[in-house]
């Protein structure tokens, strides 16, 4: 097996801008949920060296927009000898303001792809995990590479 490197995992992580509707906990696309936009900076280190087969990174957020927030989580990921075939999985706490409302959330990140094409992409929010003013939130983030930056888009609900 080889090493899972940092940058096939961030490649994995940032993937080719594949999209995820908006949903219900039953399926349902949401009438109208919210949509705020930004920006976001990303640092990641191995949680432990050594291991050939799995990469077990540490990751460090800062998000800014109208999602002004750190996070801090963490990343399995395995590559497989297909060169670009690997899967992935996060979880981060995201903690700051979205659209001026305080309090914190969980992302769930899952990805798999299939010699260097994306086949399923996800990134959302925890049920019940958003605290403070952000209690009820619930939505889907997309993630984008942008000329060497990465793009967000969050669409959410908070139901009261």
């Amino acid at each position: 097996m080889r090493r899972v490197s940092v940058s096939i995992v961030l490649g994995l992580a940032l993937g080719a801008g594949l999209a995820t509707a908006s949903s219900s906990e039953h399926g349902e696309v949401e009438e109208n949920p919210m949509e705020v936009r930004g920006e976001f900076e990303i640092s990641m280190k191995p949680a432990e060296p050594g291991d050939e087969t799995f990469g077990d990174l540490i990751l460090d957020k800062k998000y800014h927009g109208a999602l002004t927030a750190v996070s801090r989580g963490r990343m399995l990921a395995f590559r497989t000898e297909t060169e670009g075939s690997a899967g992935y999985t996060a979880m981060e706490q995201v903690s700051g303001t979205l659209d001026g409302r305080k309090g914190s959330f969980v992302l769930l990140h899952h990805g798999l792809m299939k010699a260097g094409t994306p086949v399923e992409w996800g990134v959302t929010v925890v049920p019940d995990s958003g605290t403070e003013e952000l209690a009820g939130l619930s939505g889907e983030m997309q993630i984008f590479p942008v000329d060497g930056r990465h793009e967000y888009v969050l669409r959410y609900t908070i139901e009261p």
